[in-house]
């Protein structure tokens, strides 16, 4: 039998929304490795006035339906701050993205991206990047190795089939985001623990815990030093105040103070890093395959976030102040932060896996600290471009 007629329309109600929403727990039921996030924050991910990336970003979200059933979707969005960074760091003028693809098969996928494509060129993009989902402070990238495992907390998990389908569609990799997994209970090699004794003895290195009690300033710092240290990056975007805000109130509940550090080099605050316990173990048990989790659920998960124990880690951001990053003490003070973590992770949460990243494939000096760990790349996301 021939198939039913393939629909694409534009979004353009809160009934929409939600289909856009569900059509993703729908197409990703059977996978045994991707985590259902809450129902609430999904929707509110992609609706403007819940989410700040749209006070700079022209967008559309499209359905695919046939005979009124949804058998796919994409967002396509033009973020006004990448066109304003330039072409050789990754973005710049003219370049737009699509992202949150799901789709049943591939006729779905190709049809989903060429409307995605045509509405970008309407806006006059002359490139496009994908997919971003929505943003590269979101989940960039395609999952292209990994599928064997759940991601950990803000990170994507993709049907492997959409790598054939996005890259027969003429998509070449422009750029290849790694993570890397270690094991905590292990001490790092004698090296590096030489390297954090000798920061310990000096003075004029602070590595303090964040502090709950001035939350919004130590949010304040750790954004302007990572706006700082990440500006030279591929890809890079600006984060704006109401996003810090924004990111700030969604992570507090995963905050720690000791997992969160901030370095000073003579009362200067020059470095952080961020570490979250990974929310993602817990939503996979108890929301169920549609984001919704029960009353029991919902309970354990409000335990969890009081006590996370024992509980594996993420890393996703870090930064260290440009002026010092070519410096042996950014290194040191990476290394220091990473051991004092590693110290409260595993005392304190029965922490016994950690994830860094993503981290982008050239950047040599993020690379070099991984490797010096002895971690492992455990998976890989793949981000596309194409002329349009």
């Amino acid at each position: 039998m021939a198939k039913a007629e393939l629909v694409i329309t534009p979004v353009s109600s809160k009934a929409d929304r939600a289909a856009f929403v569900d059509c993703s727990y729908r197409l990703n039921a059977s996978d045994q490795n991707w985590v259902a996030n809450l129902r609430s924050e999904e929707i509110a991910k992609f609706t403007p006035g819940k989410n700040p990336f749209f006070d700079h970003a022209r967008h559309q979200l499209f359905l695919a339906r046939r005979e009124g059933r949804v058998v796919g979707r994409i967002s396509a969005q033009i973020d006004e701050l990448a066109l304003k960074q330039s072409f050789e760091q990754g973005m710049g003028p003219g370049t737009g993205n699509w992202g949150a693809i799901e789709a049943e098969e591939s006729e779905v996928a190709k049809a989903l991206i060429d409307t995605a494509e045509g509405w970008l060129r309407r806006e006059g993009m002359t490139r496009v990047l994908a997919p971003m989902n929505l943003s590269v402070w979101e989940e960039p990238g395609l999952l292209v190795r990994g599928h064997d495992h759940s991601p950990m907390v803000m990170m994507g998990h993709h049907n492997a089939a959409y790598q054939g389908w996005i890259e027969g569609e003429g998509y070449t990799r422009a750029k290849t985001l790694y993570t890397y997994e270690l094991d905590v209970t292990k001490e790092f090699p004698r090296l590096v623990q030489r390297i954090v004794a000798s920061g310990e003895k000096n003075a004029k290195i602070t590595i303090r815990k964040a502090d709950l009690k001035n939350f919004d300033r130590d949010a304040g710092i750790i954004c302007e030093i990572l706006n700082d240290a990440w500006s030279d990056n591929w890809g890079f975007v600006p984060f704006t105040d109401k996003e810090i805000a924004h990111t700030g109130k969604a992570l507090k509940p995963l905050v720690h103070p000791d997992l969160i550090r901030i370095a000073e080099y003579e009362g200067e605050p020059v470095a952080f890093m961020m570490t979250l316990p990974d929310i993602n173990g817990i939503q996979k048990r108890v929301n169920g395959a549609k984001g919704k989790p029960g009353v029991l659920g919902l309970i354990k998960l409000l335990l969890w976030l009081r006590r996370p124990y024992p509980a594996d880690m993420r890393v996703p951001l870090m930064g260290v102040r440009k002026k010092l990053q070519s410096s042996r003490l950014a290194s040191q003070l990476a290394f220091m932060m990473i051991e004092f973590i590693r110290r409260s992770a595993t005392s304190k949460f029965g922490a016994k896996r950690a994830e860094i990243g993503w981290i982008l494939d050239d950047n040599q000096g993020m690379v070099a600290i991984a490797d010096a760990i002895e971690s492992q790349i455990n998976r890989e996301y793949a981000i596309y471009e194409k002329a349009l």
